[in-house]
């Protein structure tokens, strides 16, 4: 997978690798938990009528992960990371590298976590609003008013349509689709550590010499298109753990995937049509 959080997660994995790792020993046909050979329990016919015609018990009831649980959580986050990314955008724009390099480390220690900690989870997204805030000011002072809301209604077109793609069936994750998309990742994380080292030799272009101009605007287009790509990987990622039956906890983890991927989108869709913009 490509997200992190879901690659590195046990829980949103695929069931069949998981069981070859782990070992165990199997419940036998007839050895139920409570029941054994010599201490058989007996139940009246009432009471077994009973507990046939009692309605089944939902996943909520049952403490299992939801879409509603990651849809919830999800929006939390969200919603803290805007109102975070606003007031910096008003008040501090400078902190944008302090946002960056906190959420860094965040980022990291969460992705790595078997366990989510819905503290940290949050703390990643206050510093993602800090460096999100910041650097859109920095956008929006440098290639005019109008360049943010742009990005953000983009952002959300893209995820909208990555939704339905998924939920549609047109778009499945296959063997074929995460190789693709695993190629795409190295190859353009290859491109911007050359275009970092190269920007050093030549500071006067703002976006790196490898990101200006036409090839900037197609290397841009490409890291929308495996931004994209990485969501429906996320959606299937959760669609798994839903079907699994995994705690409810995890829908923080979900969350947190989701913000990721989604932060990433927004600075590529800003950073495109600031090139856009700019030529």
């Amino acid at each position: 997978m490509s997200n992190p959080v879901f690659n590195n997660s046990d829980i949103f994995g695929d069931p069949r690798k998981r069981g070859r790792q782990r070992g165990g020993t199997a419940v036998q046909p007839g050895q139920a938990a409570g029941y054994g050979a010599a201490g058989a329990q007996t139940i009246d016919a009432a009471s077994l009528d009973q507990m046939y015609g009692a309605p089944s018990a939902t996943t909520a009831q049952t403490g299992r992960l939801t879409y509603d649980d990651v849809i919830v959580k999800t929006g939390g986050l969200l919603a803290l990371l805007v109102v975070v990314a606003a007031a910096t955008y008003a008040f501090a724009p400078g902190l944008w590298v302090v946002g960056m390099i906190v959420g860094l480390v965040l980022g990291l220690v969460n992705a790595f976590k078997r366990n989510p900690s819905p503290v940290l989870i949050a703390a990643y997204a206050v510093a993602e609003g800090v460096f999100v805030g910041g650097i859109s000011k920095f956008y929006e002072s440098a290639f005019g008013a109008g360049l943010v809301p742009q990005a953000v209604l983009a952002t959300v077109a893209v995820f909208a349509s990555a939704l339905v793609l998924f939920r549609s069936g047109k778009v499945r994750v296959t063997p074929k689709f995460t190789r693709f998309l695993i190629i795409g990742l190295v190859g353009y994380l290859g491109f911007s550590v050359l275009n970092l080292v190269l920007s050093f030799v030549f500071p006067s272009e703002m976006f790196g010499p490898l990101r200006g101009g036409v090839l900037g605007i197609i290397v841009g287009l490409v890291a929308v298109g495996l931004a994209s790509m990485s969501l429906i990987m996320d959606f299937d990622s959760i669609k798994r753990g839903v079907e699994q039956g995994v705690p409810a906890k995890f829908a923080w983890s979900a969350a947190f995937g989701l913000i990721v991927t989604l932060v990433w989108l927004y600075l590529e869709l800003l950073r495109l049509l600031a090139i856009i913009r700019g030529d």
